[in-house]
């Protein structure tokens, strides 16, 4: 992890940029609100879709590849950078974030952040209620089931559930 200071400030505009198109998309869910709302991103790769509820904080720090689907209400606190492979899964009410305050309380009180990167990797299945904390890699076809706290790595081909998630069978 790595600190940032009043990275806040900073992007300010983008963010609040950020803010306007996830709020119009939510209100008006159709195809040129859509493909505003993707053209914040770093990368957004062809067929994928958005239902409405969506939020992210920057936009330009998230990669999504093909064909991935993110259900209603996902959040994405992305001061860091997250990638979503290809044909990812991504359910209701999901958190991909990738920032967290100073465990330090002099760094909390001086408004300190840590930004740590999220990885997803291709055919990902996230489910309902699902959060993924920073720093975590989830390999290619994992699953990750509903309402689990992800705070490790996940490997390719493997499920984990619960809080915190630990593999199951």
């Amino acid at each position: 992890m790595r600190l940032f200071h009043n990275r806040e400030q900073l992007w300010a505009q983008q963010r609040q940029r950020a803010q306007k198109f996830c709020r119009v998309y939510s209100h008006e869910p159709n195809k040129q609100n859509l493909n505003q709302l993707k053209g914040l991103f770093k990368h957004c790769g062809e067929k994928v879709f958005i239902d409405p509820g969506f939020h992210c904080d920057y936009g330009s720090f998230i990669s999504v590849g093909d064909r991935s689907y993110f259900n209603i209400d996902v959040v994405c606190l992305d001061g860091g950078d997250l990638t979503i492979g290809d044909d990812c899964l991504i359910g209701p009410r999901v958190q991909l974030i990738t920032v967290g305050h100073a465990l330090n309380a002099e760094q909390r009180l001086s408004k300190e952040n840590l930004v740590a990167d999220v990885t997803i990797g291709n055919n990902v299945w996230i489910g309902a209620g699902a959060i993924i904390l920073p720093g975590v890699t989830i390999g290619d076809h994992a699953i990750i089931g509903a309402g689990s706290v992800v705070t490790r790595d996940v490997a390719s081909n493997s499920r984990v559930a619960g809080n915190p998630a630990r593999s199951i069978s």
